[in-house]
């Protein structure tokens, strides 16, 4: 028992480094295809590949834990070809799946070009990215596969090979195609093709594994125990019904951006720019993904990594435990999530300059800094909610969500440009957080950030201000009239390691942050908390 404890913990911590890496490197290489391909060129890839993020969510989002779920019940149970069968049946259904999307892209592609508003530049990238569609389902169903045998390496390393060849590709063509003259449409289509690429690495390393494995443990001959089949239509009922949970919490940011590709730059438009300006102002609007991420990816990290134990006490019928989990995932949360936001928002000029060479867009850059917050505490309350067994809520609230922001787009993208697009972002965001936040307050009968808001909004102020008088002075300094990259490079990197010295020393000296807080989570408990007893700055709080 000790050992396979050991052997899972072990498989998920392989997991999570494979996730984070691939997390970090798919924030970063949007800055650097930027800077080779120019705001023209941001506005083409990110028109297009929300789109596949949808299709490809809706295609293999959760199946791979669905199928590790069954084929590890069918393994307990010692039926082996009923496991095997639960795999043949979910990679048959997951590659019609795939076909059909592929079937909509390539075909439709002129037409979801035309309705995105610039037919020249995005039907190629869209049939581009169609070709991916055919390929990942498969990787998605043997990663399910060898995770249900406890065996999560080949997962992790065909994600980090997906991941690497994948953003090789992108920056490798848009840089070949960009110096050899071609146009955006060729350039847009050369990146979003990195899709295709990564998952033929994807599947290159899961098929290795699978030949290494035959002969041991994969393809060993069964013999005694039950040999009954389920039906095809129990398996994939089985599988859609634990898959469709965690395809609903991925659909989050994809649909948000979704509705801005066929929204933005047609009503920019239609409010009287021309179609390059449009297509620039979408480009520049687009520099806020990356950001965003940056800003809410540890936050995110930190507060779902609490979120499965919420599912662990509910099953137990300790109702008091859940409710203490949830309310810490929460609070790192919004611990984590509102000075990241705020702190982005003050210091976006500095940052938009070192990250993308000018500051084009800073006010609308400015303003989207503040989804962050929302989005974290959007990703933790749905994750919240579905361990609590309310699968279908954060599904109608994000419905709401993405309602909420192609009306506020519609209304505010003709008044403001791509400022009305961000206001409208974060309107949409908060509107999600607070319907999930009301549904956890019916769950429990009380809001689970209580006593919590005003101690970090008072700890993130001090930072705030503390880094706005930096980043003048540096710029008085450094600055003098031409805004340099690397003098804004300075001055950003500096604000956030001072505002992140000033904001710990805040939450610890108005005890917003706690040793109870710190114990309650394990790596904390062992990492942090010695480093703050040996500077005495839990002392402040006392």
């Amino acid at each position: 028992m000790a050992q396979l404890q050991s052997s899972f913990v072990r498989g998920a911590a392989i997991l999570g480094l494979a996730a984070f890496f691939s997390k970090i490197l798919g924030a970063l290489y949007r800055i650097p295809y930027q800077n080779i391909t120019g705001n023209e060129g941001m506005f083409v890839y990110q028109q297009v590949y929300p789109l596949y993020s949808v299709l490809l969510i809706l295609a293999t989002a959760g199946f791979p834990t669905a199928i590790s779920k069954l084929v590890s019940e069918k393994l307990a149970e010692e039926k082996e070809e009923e496991a095997r069968q639960i795999f043949r049946i979910a990679l048959v259904s997951l590659l019609l799946i795939g076909f059909v999307f592929f079937l909509v892209l390539f075909f439709g592609a002129g037409k979801l070009a035309e309705w995105m508003g610039n037919r020249n530049l995005l039907t190629l990238p869209i049939q581009a990215v169609s070709f991916a569609l055919l390929l990942v389902p498969a990787a998605s169903a043997i990663r399910g596969f060898f995770q249900g045998y406890q065996n999560m390496a080949p997962t992790a390393l065909s994600q980090v090979v997906e991941q690497l060849i994948r953003v090789a590709t992108i920056l490798a063509l848009s840089w070949y195609l960009t110096r050899t003259g071609f146009g955006f449409a060729q350039i847009g289509a050369g990146a979003v093709f990195g899709a295709t690429t990564g998952a033929v690495g994807a599947i290159a390393v899961l098929l290795f594994f699978m030949r290494k494995n035959r002969a041991e443990e994969y393809s060993r001959n069964v013999s005694g125990g039950p040999r009954s089949k389920s039906s095809i239509r129990s398996i994939v009922v089985s599988i859609i019904s634990i898959s469709l949970p965690v395809c609903f919490g991925a659909l989050v940011l994809p649909l948000f951006s979704l509705v801005d590709s066929f929204t933005i730059a047609n009503l920019l438009v239609d409010s009287g720019l021309s179609l390059n300006q449009a297509v620039i102002a979408k480009g520049i609007f687009d520099r806020g993904q990356p950001l965003i991420q940056f800003a809410s990816f540890f936050a995110t990290a930190i507060s779902l990594s609490i979120v499965p134990a919420v599912a662990e006490a509910r099953a137990r019928k300790q109702d008091q435990m859940a409710g203490e989990r949830a309310q810490l995932a929460l609070r790192l949360t919004w611990m984590l999530g509102l000075p990241a936001s705020v702190g982005l928002a003050v210091i976006v000029e500095p940052v938009n300059v070192m990250l993308f060479k000018d500051a084009s867009g800073t006010d609308a850059l400015s303003i989207l800094a503040f989804v962050a917050i929302f989005t974290v505490l959007v990703h933790t309350t749905t994750g919240i909610l579905q361990g609590l067994g309310r699968v279908y809520v954060p599904a109608v609230t994000l419905l709401i969500g993405v309602a909420v922001k192609l009306g506020f787009n519609l209304w505010l993208i003709p008044l403001l440009g791509i400022r009305g697009a961000a206001v409208a972002t974060v309107i949409a965001f908060a509107c999600t957080a607070a319907l999930n936040l009301f549904a956890l307050k019916k769950e429990w009968g009380t809001t689970v950030l209580k006593g919590l808001p005003l101690k970090t909004i008072w700890a993130t102020a001090w930072m705030a201000a503390v880094v706005y008088l930096v980043m003048l002075g540096l710029k008085a300094l450094l600055v003098d009239g031409d805004e340099s990259r690397m003098a804004m490079s300075v001055i950003a990197l500096s604000c956030v390691g001072i505002g992140g010295v000033v904001y710990l020393w805040a939450l610890l000296r108005f005890g917003a942050l706690t040793r109870a807080d710190l114990e309650k989570v394990p790596k904390l408990e062992r990492k942090i908390l010695p480093l703050l007893e040996r500077w005495r700055l839990l002392e402040l709080k006392e």
